[in-house]
Formats: structure tokens, sequence, C-alpha cells
């Protein structure tokens, strides 16, 4: 209810915008008498490309209806009579217009609080230019809302010059028009008596030597209006075009590229309701310059005086011509990105929407958009204005699809609901390159008609991701931060130090110095086509099987703290040797994708007062199907602290799994699985304090070997007397 009540505060045209959100389709009364639940309820997570979140839509529908009419039912005495029978007369609407498609109501609502919340927020940062999010975007959104309203000011100043040049002329033809009636009367004269004649003439001549003076220093006024007029125009359309910039350039660009991110695990890119009001704001303003300059032709056709209006006049229109096809051409945009990795026979969606629609009326006419798969190349040569026109990589089914104008939200965009990819043309390989390392863009194709037809528009959305050779190693850790962090979902990311450990594994280094990797350069062979120093598998292998079993297994674990992960064999080793016995840790393991290792501290067999670090054969994603994490460590009992010096119950206990001692089904006992580590004599153990699998009395390996056998034989059945 709070957005609703500082709505209620905004005043002049933010109060009018806001106004303007309601009518029949959501009566700005349900927003009133309905605001807490209305902003308590999940608008934001249901996904409206997604048919099957439409139950979850209905059920937000019913919702309404159901506290308009509790609130209706709870209204008293004389004024709440009325009150009564309107809110029960909107619930009666609201679930005829919404009840077959319950997902525009969340459309409608969804549009409704994110405009609120945009202009309560523009407004605050316009009374408090210092607050706001502390990225800088206030400052940004108020520049661009001050050029926008310097805009207002110079289109309304040449519209009441255009009428005063509108009326002047106007005043001028009838002038023009009376000196020839004038000269139609003295030519008349002819025919009169010679005194008559005389006299007459000599008051026509008088009047028609004062109205031609008049004309000629009004025919030079006209043309100055005109050229004043035209450098006014010029003076607007580059601050138009300058204000077209920042939007489409800088601030669409940002919006693009915080959609690569989210690709990839960066936040939601957002933001797109304002850029389509931006750019609608200058669709507007674009257009009553483009008519002002239409209606100035109009008059120097009407009225031909020489000069170099004309000129400026065939300049001006290129310009607004250029400006607008520009505006057009750049915000057809996809607001749904094709999925990165496309599979034949599939079934994918995509989402294209055209910003200033709406506002052009280009839902007039409904055009259709066409999707084609191309290739890098074709790609490549379509930004260079090649012709690729016929030119295809494969067959997308569906691919067709009309725009829609949803009335709501203002908003003109199609959606490919059931695409699929039926084959691909792929080009000939050369060398080390992989089928994956083959790069293919999604095209959509439209064409818009603007302004009835009076221009046209071919439009391509979808302008292909750049993929570097190479990038600096500060950059690729900021991709690995972010794809770790919303795979495995979690809050907790990469530190310094598992940076560190990274770049010691990608670049093949040793040293501990962050800053020695800040200028460093990875190239892709180095990501992911080079296998690692004696591995037979490369850099983005290895990261993206620790990212698997994360988020698979053991992601609890990890925001618990519990996992240190990015540490080698040499670095546990030092960390525990400084701890009691029985301290342990956990680490990604580097000779196998996806595997992670318990490292403890404990005495030497073979040498007494002497201790060493023991490495448990690693576990991987297998492993922890057949038993978790938690219970492994809590089976073996010489594991005693967590690094550096919590007691293992304290971190694993919640996450164990319930001993099973009750009979079950016919009176049997639920069989378990323990985790055993058995240690006999020196002969187990390598120099460097692992257990040793050529010497085959690796019993970690045995135990889970036996854990892998058929089912039969793979359980160890427990009972309660047996103590455990």
């Amino acid at each position: 209810m709070a957005l609703w009540i500082q709505a209620q505060q905004l005043q002049g045209d933010a109060l009018h915008q806001m106004q303007s959100l309601y009518g029949q389709h959501f009566p700005i009364e349900v927003r009133h008498y309905l605001a807490q639940w209305l902003e308590a309820q999940p608008w934001d997570a249901i996904d409206l490309e997604n048919q099957q979140d439409e139950f979850k839509a209905k059920r937000l529908l019913e919702g309404l209806i159901k506290e308009l009419q509790r609130k209706a039912e709870h209204q008293m005495g004389e004024d709440g009579f009325l009150l009564k029978i309107k809110l029960g007369h909107y619930a009666t609407q609201l679930k005829s217009s919404y009840d077959p498609c319950p997902l525009e109501l969340v459309r409608c609502v969804k549009h409704i609080l994110y405009t609120e919340q945009r202009l309560v927020q523009e407004a605050s940062n316009a009374s408090s230019p210092g607050s706001g999010p502390v990225d800088g975007t206030p400052q940004r959104y108020q520049q661009i809302n001050q050029t926008f309203e310097e805009l207002r000011v110079m289109t309304q100043d040449t519209e009441n010059d255009l009428r005063k040049l509108q009326h002047s002329q106007e005043y001028f033809i009838i002038q023009y028009q009376e000196s020839l009636r004038i000269q139609a009367q003295l030519s008349s004269l002819a025919s009169l008596p010679p005194a008559e004649r005389v006299q007459r003439e000599a008051g026509l001549q008088s009047r028609k030597s004062t109205l031609e003076a008049w004309l000629t220093r009004e025919a030079n006024t006209l043309q100055k209006y005109r050229q004043e007029l035209a450098e006014k125009h010029q003076r607007t359309l580059a601050l138009l075009r300058k204000q077209q910039t920042v939007i489409v350039d800088d601030e669409l660009i940002q919006w693009k590229r915080r959609q690569q991110l989210a690709g990839n695990g960066g936040p939601s890119e957002g933001g797109l309701d304002i850029l389509q009001a931006w750019c609608e704001k200058l669709a507007d303003m674009i257009w009553q310059n483009r008519q002002q300059i239409r209606r100035v032709e109009h008059l120097t056709q009407q009225l031909p005086i020489p000069g170099p209006t004309e000129e400026l006049l065939t300049d001006l229109n290129a310009t607004v011509t250029d400006i607008i096809s520009a505006l057009v051409t750049s915000t057809f945009i996809i607001e749904k990105q094709p999925p990165q990795v496309l599979k034949t026979q599939t079934k994918f969606s995509a989402t294209v929407r055209l910003l200033v629609g709406g506002k052009l009326n280009v839902h007039m006419n409904p055009p259709q958009v066409k999707a084609t798969i191309i290739s890098e190349q074709q790609a490549k040569a379509l930004l260079k204005n090649e012709n690729t026109r016929n030119d295809s990589s494969g067959e997308i089914l569906n691919n067709n699809c009309v725009m829609e104008y949803h009335q709501t939200t203002g908003t003109l965009s199609a959606h490919f609901r059931t695409m699929s990819l039926k084959r691909i043309k792929r080009s000939d390989r050369r060398g080390a390159e992989s089928v994956t390392e083959e790069k293919f863009t999604v095209l959509f194709e439209s064409q818009f008609s603007v302004g009835g037809n009076e221009l046209v528009f071919h439009v391509k959305g979808r302008v292909p991701f750049v993929v570097p050779e190479k990038v600096l190693w500060p950059q690729l850790c900021e991709a690995l931060n972010m794809k770790y962090k919303s795979e495995v979902q979690s809050d907790r990311g990469l530190s310094e130090d598992n940076l560190v450990f990274l770049a010691q594994k990608a670049f093949s280094s040793s040293s501990n110095n962050p800053e020695d990797y800040c200028n460093m350069t990875i190239t892709w062979s180095q990501f992911n086509r080079e296998s690692l120093p004696g591995r037979n598998f490369t850099f983005w292998q290895w990261f993206d099987g620790v990212i698997e079993l994360m988020k698979k297994h053991l992601k609890s674990h990890w925001n618990d703290g519990a996992i240190l992960g990015f540490l080698n064999k040499q670095q546990a080793q030092d960390m525990l040797m400084s701890k009691p016995n029985g301290t342990f840790l956990l680490r990604f393991s580097d000779s196998e994708i996806g595997g992670i290792t318990i490292a403890w501290v404990a005495e030497n067999p073979n040498k007494a007062g002497e201790r060493m670090v023991w490495n448990l054969m690693p576990f991987t994603t297998k492993d922890f199907s057949i038993r978790s994490l938690a219970d492994r460590i809590s089976d073996l009992n010489h594991l005693l602290f967590l690094y550096p010096n919590q007691p293992k119950e304290e971190v694993f206990s919640r996450y164990c799994t319930p001993p099973n001692s009750k009979a079950v089904g016919d009176g049997y006992v639920k069989p378990e699985i323990k985790q055993v580590v058995k240690v006999e004599n020196d002969t187990m153990l390598d120099t460097e304090g692992e257990f040793d699998l050529d010497e085959t009395m690796d019993m970690a390996r045995q135990v889970e070997e036996f854990l892998r056998q058929p089912m039969e034989t793979q359980w160890i059945v427990l009972s309660p007397m047996d103590g455990i």
C-alpha cells in the first residue's frame, strides 16, 4: 500500500500519467480499495510467456474478485450503499474481461505497478537530486527528463511561431487578393468618361501603391519568419538527435548488455518499460516536429517567395525522416531471447517488441515478423549492409508471427511460442574447432508502415553477440562469478582467493598475488580448447564440473561456508598441519571433473609422533546420488572438526539422514549404507598421504565400488541389535 500512498502525492504531468493507467480495463477505484492486497501479490513470479503459469494467473484473478466482493460486503451506511454496488459491478466486469485470459490481468497489473513505481521514483529524484540508488541512474534519468522538458518547450515555441506565420500569410494573401481587385478596377476604368476616370484612377493608384509597398515589406517579413522557424527546427532536431543518441545508443545498449549478462547468470535486465516511455516521448516529439515542417512546406507551396527557405526545408525533411528511421529500426528489439543453445526438433520461444509501436500507430496495420537462422558470417555481412536476404543456414518451424497490441500496457509485440529448429546447415570445420564453437543467430525481420503508409521501414532485430578471441582476466572473473552464483543459486560468490586459485589453474602459474593477473588476457583456446597440463580436460570443463556438482548436491553446504573448494593439495596440507588431529576440509579435485575430496590431518601410523594430511578419493555426483556428503562425513569418526575449528555436528548434523530403526511394510527393517575408510598398514599410503590405488589397497575406493554393485549385493543391512 506504500506505493499507492506515494502515487497519490504525484502532481502535474506525473499525476496525469498515473491517472491515464486506469479505465474500464482496470478501474482506479479497484486500485484504491485493494491497494494493500494488490501490492502484496507475487505478480513478478508469473512468466507471461509461459502458458503453464496461466493457472497461477487464474488464482490471482479469483483472489482479486473475492477481495472486491468482500470489500463490497463490508460497506455500510448511506454512503457505503453506492460504493457496495460499484465494487460489485467491478468484480463482475473484471471477471468477464479476464476470465478467458487471466495472463492479461497479470500483464495489466504489472504494467500499472511498474509505471507507478517509476513515476514515484522520478518525482523523488526530482525533489532530491542527491538521493536514490547508488549506481547514479537517477542523475541520468533526471538529465533525460530535463532534456525532454526543453524539447517540449522548443516544440511548443515552434508551434506558436508556425501559427503566427500561418496567420500572417493568410492576411498577406487577403491583401494580395485586394491588390488584384484594385488592379482589375483600374483596368475597367477605360470605359468611363475621362473626367470620372481620372478622379477614380488617382484614388485607386494611391491605394495600389500603398498596398504594394506593404506587400513587399510583408513578403520580406514572411521570408524572415520562415527562415527563423526553419533555424529553430534545425536546433530542435539537433537536440532530438542528441536525446535519441543518449536513449538508444546508451541506455538501450546498456539494457541489451544486461540482457546478455542475464543469459549467463546476471540479474534480470529490467527497465524496458521506462525505455519504452522515453522512446515513445521521442517518437511523439519527432512526429510533432515532422508535422510542423510539413505544414511549413504547405505554406511555402501555397505562397512561393524566392529565398533559401526551400533548401532548408528539404534538409529538415531529410533529417527528420532519418531520425524517425533510426528510432524505429533501433527500437525493434528482442525482448525475450531464444535459448543460447538450440537443439533440433525441440520447441523454443522468443518475443520481439517495437518500443514505439503504439505511439506511431504501427499497430493499426499489424505487421508480421519472420524468424530465420543465419550463420556468424552471414550476420557479419548483414551488419555491413551486404545482401544476405535470401540466405539462411537452416529451417525454423512456426517462424511467422503477427505483432499484437496490448491496450493495457501499450506494447506492440510478437510472441513466438512454438518455434523449433527443423534442420541446420553447418559449415566445414577446420583444425581444432568443435561443433559447439560454430555460432548462429536467429534473425527477426519485419516491415513497419508509419503515418498511414507515409513512411515504410524494413527492420531487422538481433545484432549478434560478439565473442572476442581473448578477454582480460578480470572480465572473465566477473563472468565466472556471475555464472557460479546463478547456477548454484547462492549469494556467496567467488572470493578473491578463489579467483587467484582459478588464475593459477588457467595460466599454470604459482603466483598468489591477484595484481599479477589484472592485465593478463585469456584466449578462447586456453579457456575451452586446450587441456590443462597433465589432464584430459579444459579449464572450462573443470569449472563447469564444479558448478554441476554444487548445484545438484552441495549448494546448502556452500552457502553455509562449509566448502572451501578452490584449494590445491599443498594449500590444504599447509592449512591443516597447524590444526588439531581430526580437522578436515573440503576441496575440489584437481584430477577429476566434478569431484570433491576430503583432506584431514591425523597421526602417521608408520612414524610415532609424526602427523600427516590424508586425502580421500574424490566423490562425484554419482557418489552423492547414493549417499549424501553430510551422511558420509557423519559416518567417518576420525573427522572431528571442520576447518578451522567447528565441530562437524554443528555444521552437518541438520543435513544427515535420520537413522531408520523401525520396521516398515511387512516387518523388515529398511537397509542403510555406511561410508567406511579402513587403514590397516603402511602399504595403504603413498608418500603424499593419499590412498594408493595402484596397490589396490584403497579401502575408500573398495567401499565405493561395493556400493555400485547390483542391488542384491549392494546393501549392508543394519538392525538395531548391531548397536549402530
